[in-house]
């Protein structure tokens, strides 16, 4: 019996083939996974990921500008519920799969997916990634910063620096008609300068329409592997950048199951942006 693979992306009917439609074609005859249609963003589409990119890029500015020592992290939930009623947008991540707040708030070896709350206080020479996801208008944006409290030590420090480092190679690596393993591969490259371990359980992903949807934007890799980078498609980089070991585990006192943290409990740090790819490579929807 003769079985057919069945094509990812379909050309339109009765619509001449586009330069776009010929790359993409080539690419998955040759046995390479490229994105579905639903996956291009139209220009109305993106145009509302965009508006929804500026309220979150507000939330995290109001972060940078209210963050400090004996700060609770309740009180940055608080603050990110408050601009988001604001601007009349939600919080993604409030009831999402029974997270409990509007943001994460991981503190030195929480990896990510930190609950807030009252009794985590900042403290001098913390460090802290702030991740929060906005829905404006049914379109999502998602992205994260690092926070230094005060003063911390200078391993901290360049921890944070490369972990913001490996995001901008990352971004700088992904091309039009390029892979997704081109992205992992330069991150994982850059972060074993310095014998920091990539996070491998967790991973970037598409975005827009939906939280969470294809591709997995995994932060190791080969070139070449993993789904084909096209123009229209939107996703996040996010490298999860470890001082140890690459592994993780769940904290088994949080009664919710999220909270995310480095195997040898050394600090962990991360940044996130929203990008759309174009002609000429990736724009930053989350400034």
């Amino acid at each position: 019996m003769a079985f057919h693979h069945k094509r990812r992306w379909l050309p339109l009917k009765d619509q001449p083939l586009t330069e776009m439609d010929r790359t993409i074609m080539y690419w998955e005859g040759k046995g390479k996974k490229v994105p579905t249609r639903d996956l291009i963003k139209t220009p109305e589409q993106i145009e509302g990921i965009r508006r929804s990119g500026v309220v979150n890029t507000g939330v995290l500015d109001l972060i940078e500008s209210e963050i400090h020592a004996g700060m609770s992290t309740l009180e940055i939930d608080q603050l990110c519920m408050d601009y988001c009623k604001q601007h009349n947008a939600i919080p993604a991540c409030l009831n999402y799969e029974g997270f409990p707040k509007s943001v994460c708030t991981s503190i030195n070896e929480v990896v990510c997916h930190g609950i807030p709350k009252a009794e985590d206080i900042l403290q001098e020479g913390d460090i802290v990634n702030v991740d929060f996801t906005t829905i404006l208008d049914g379109y999502y944006a998602d992205a994260s910063r690092m926070f230094i409290i005060g003063k911390t030590t200078p391993e901290k420090e360049q921890l944070v620096r490369v972990a913001r480092e490996c995001l901008e190679i990352g971004a700088e690596a992904a091309k039009p008609y390029g892979f997704v393993g081109d992205i992992g591969h330069a991150i994982e490259k850059h972060a074993k300068k310095y014998h920091y371990g990539v996070v491998r359980d967790l991973c970037g992903h598409g975005v827009g329409l939906k939280f969470h949807e294809e591709p997995d934007v995994m932060h190791i890799g080969k070139r070449g592997q993993g789904m084909l980078l096209v123009p229209g498609m939107v996703f996040t980089i996010e490298p999860m950048i470890n001082m140890g070991t690459w592994r993780v585990f769940i904290d088994g006192d949080d009664p919710y199951g999220w909270e995310v943290i480095s195997e040898d409990e050394q600090p962990s740090a991360q940044w996130e942006h929203t990008f759309l790819m174009t002609e000429h490579g990736v724009e930053i929807l989350t400034h």
